[in-house]
Order: C-alpha cells, then structure tokens, then sequence
C-alpha cells in the first residue's frame, strides 16, 4: 500500500488497521469509506488523507482533485459524521433507560 501514490507508511499502517490490506481492499472499500474506518478505529487523520486516498485511486497527486470533488467528499465526511453522532446519541439514550 505504501507505493501507492500519495500514501506512505503511516498511512498504509493505518489502513492495515482497519482491515486495508491490499490496494484492490481499497478499490473494493473506496476512499471515503476508508477514511472514515480509520476515523472510527481512533486516529487523527487530516482530511488530507480523504485527499490522498482519493488521488490515490485516480493515479493523481492529491493536490490535483477537483475542488468540486473535494467539496462532494467533504460534505459525504460531514454527513458520515453526523450518522455516527446519531447513532452513538441513540446508543446512549437505549442505556440510561
């Protein structure tokens, strides 16, 4: 994973972590996906990383996305977030009952 363009080995550390072993794990997952996984399993990734799989994918350098795509990844990430907010709240509430 760390020859991948963009990614070296902390990253690839990461995403071995969470279950991202080969570069087709990560084809098969997507970029979006994976960084949310690395999210939940308690790292820090910047969103660089969401920038870096991505490019990643496409064979681009990370600073070449589409500052359109990267707002469509952004607001997919604050969304992702906001469903994992929900269900933790939700989970929280089941309990104090």
């Amino acid at each position: 994973m760390a020859q991948l363009r963009n990614l070296g080995v902390r990253s690839a550390n990461w995403l071995k972590a969470v279950g991202i072993d080969t570069v087709d794990d990560l084809r098969q997952v997507g970029a979006l996906a994976a960084f949310i996984k690395v999210e939940e399993a308690g790292f820090m990734p910047s969103l660089n990383l969401l920038w870096a799989l991505e490019g990643a994918l496409h064979d681009r350098h990370w600073t070449n996305l589409e500052p359109d795509h990267r707002a469509t990844l952004l607001l997919a990430v604050d969304a992702a977030r906001e469903q994992r907010r929900t269900r933790r709240h939700t989970a929280e509430s089941r309990v104090r009952r």
